[in-house]
């Protein structure tokens, strides 16, 4: 094979021309794959130490399996690069996550080898096991596998689904991808479980020495190892005990070496041949062959460009509204002992690292569990806590019936920082942070704020925590604030300039920003308008509908699902309403272009509203 490992996979038929490598050529492979990663997502951002360590997994489940025939569902998706680069996408790779390129996840519309949509956590066993189960009923011979990392075990949905695939007598395969990272560490009991699995790799290599022993002893010696296999349960427990998955009536095979192709490939074409639900468990390492991810794979879970050499990433990520939620947290941790901080295995990428070194008895990561985080909140704030959870808008949507049952029913007063809100960008559908303000605004006893900048977002936690009752969701961006600061005076929750003109800009968060120069742009056009930016969104307040009753044209601006938003709200209350919101699921890209495409950019703004007035 060429040097250009990846320019040629481009030229073959794939993924069946894997099969006809070489065990050598596959190692080789291997390499390039990893230098392929590394360079694009140094360039586009995206998930890398995850991909780093799945690279001989996906080589090797792709020589072993038959994709598309067998069905290959990836949790999450951030282990799928190398997936990708093995399915006929070598030569798009470097698209990856930009607009019009590859999704950093899989998308069953991108390609027929990506059998389930993915991009959050805990879902692939069920998603698999009715694969499987179709199969099943329709005579189809082939198999469903489910690839995710033990941080999906944190969450309940893999228990619900293994639950049902020990008894489901279907071609299931469950491979866990075990390097004891999800995107911060893992926490609990259940990665403690896991990890003592490790010390167990004797039991296969035992077994094998025990019946090749066997077979080799005169008389007694292959009687005694039918009686043995006909009593597999009791052998086994002689060497080791049984495991949770076997107990739940999965076959169970390993611990393998998740970097040691040949050991893989051996025990996959096993697993395949025994026609019944396994769990297969590997062991990697997260970040495998770069050395800063490997040192640092957290920080290289989801990161944006950065040098290769150094590792060093372009952001400061000090500079960022979850940061700045962090730090603000932590100082009203040191003024009140009765607040706690809650993360979802995300305790670097929502800020909270800050509160946790502070006050680490009063801080806690409940691991990918956002029911059982809200619901945990509900559990502290009933003996008079102060739960604050912080969790990426797109994650909340799992805490959707807690957030109704456990909390709101009882108007329990629990903080939630919703991080991520709005266009994120790059990671596309699945984690655009477009739908919570139209499902948190059906809840009862809930408060909704959206700061446009840092000091509006210190003052509304600060409100949060100490002035609200019942859920108080404070929603920001991610990124950073390129606003100039501003004083905000907490007893207020609108900033109104009124200027005596006849139209008004209505809405809230960052696109202020964007407002604000398309009033610059419309001046320049002769158009002068006023403007309306809400801070607390939600309930309504009956001054912010005077206000804009007294317009005769508002145009409202809102980075949010139309259904259900602030401005289809405004629009049903009043009859001078244009709300201009989001009316599907929004791809990936970057944010600016996003928001130009979405009608939310400056220029964009201005366009509208000057062929409005002139109709």
């Amino acid at each position: 094979m060429s040097e250009n490992n990846i320019a040629y996979l481009d030229k073959m038929n794939l993924p069946a021309d894997l099969k006809k490598l070489s065990m050598n050529q596959c190692k080789t492979l291997c390499i390039d794959i990893r230098k392929a990663l590394i360079d694009t997502v140094s360039k586009n951002g995206g998930h890398l130490a995850s991909n780093l360590g799945a690279v001989e997994l996906s080589l090797a489940v792709h020589r072993v399996f038959q994709s598309p025939e067998d069905k290959i569902v990836w949790d999450v998706g951030h282990q799928s690069y190398t997936h990708k680069i093995l399915t006929g996408r070598a030569g798009r790779f470097h698209t990856l996550r930009q607009e019009d390129g590859i999704s950093g996840f899989c998308r069953p519309d991108e390609s027929v080898h990506d059998a389930f949509i993915s991009g959050h956590s805990s879902n692939s066993v069920s998603a698999a096991l009715g694969i499987a189960t179709a199969m099943k009923i329709e005579g189809n011979p082939h198999h469903a596998v489910a690839i995710l990392g033990d941080g999906a075990f944190t969450g309940g949905m893999v228990y619900e689904g293994l639950n049902n695939a020990g008894k489901s007598d279907t071609n299931l395969v469950i491979i866990l991808n075990h390097n004891e990272m999800s995107i911060s560490r893992n926490v609990g009991s259940v990665a403690r479980y896991l990890s003592s699995i490790r010390t167990k790799e004797g039991y296969h290599k035992t077994k094998s020495v025990v019946e090749r022993t066997l077979d080799k002893t005169p008389l007694l010696g292959r009687p005694l190892k039918k009686a043995i296999r006909g009593s597999k349960n009791a052998f086994k427990n002689a060497v080791l005990h049984s495991t949770m998955f076997e107990d739940l009536g999965l076959e169970y095979v390993g611990p393998l070496d998740g970097h040691d192709l040949e050991e893989l490939e051996q025990g996959l074409k096993l697993v395949k041949s025994m026609q019944r639900p396994v769990l297969v468990h590997v062991n990697t390492i997260k970040g495998k062959g770069y050395a800063p991810a490997e040192d640092n794979p957290g920080e290289f879970h989801g990161i944006g460009s950065f040098e290769i050499a150094t590792g060093n990433p372009d952001v400061v990520a000090s500079d960022s509204y979850s940061s700045v939620f962090g730090k603000e947290l932590t100082e009203l941790g040191h003024e009140n002992d009765k607040i706690c901080a809650i993360t979802a295995a995300m305790k670097y990428g929502t800020g909270l690292q800050y509160f946790a070194k502070a006050f680490p008895k009063r801080f806690f990561d409940v691991g990918i569990a956002e029911g059982h985080a809200v619901t945990f909140c509900g559990g502290l704030a009933s003996l008079g806590m102060i739960p604050v959870f912080a969790v990426y808008s797109s994650f909340l949507q799992r805490g959707y019936d807690q957030l109704i049952h456990d909390l709101a029913i009882c108007n329990t007063h629990a903080v939630i920082g919703v991080d991520r809100a709005g266009i994120v960008g790059e990671d596309g559908e699945t984690h655009q942070g477009i739908f919570d303000v139209s499902f948190l605004t059906t809840i009862p006893n809930t408060t909704i704020y959206s700061p446009s900048c840092y000091d509006e977002l210190r003052a509304c936690l600060r409100k949060a925590v100490y002035k609200d009752s019942g859920i108080v969701a404070v929603r920001y961006p991610r990124g950073n604030d390129n606003s100039a600061a501003r004083n905000y005076n907490v007893n207020t929750f609108y900033e109104y300039n009124d200027n005596g003109n006849g139209v008004l800009i209505v809405t809230y968060g960052r696109l202020y920003q964007n407002v604000q120069k398309a009033c610059e742009i419309l001046k320049n056009n002769h158009i002068d308008c006023d403007t309306l930016k809400l801070i607390k969104i939600f309930p309504i307040e009956d001054e912010i509908i005077d206000i804009i009753s007294s317009y005769k044209l508002v145009f409202f601006f809102e980075e949010s699902y139309y259904h259900g938003s602030i401005s289809e709200k405004y629009a049903a209350l009043c009859n001078n309403v244009a709300p201009i919101a989001i009316d599907d699921f929004v791809k990936h890209g970057k944010p600016a272009d996003l928001l130009d495409e979405l009608g939310l950019s400056p220029q964009k703004m201005a366009e509208q509203i000057t062929g409005f007035l002139k109709l």
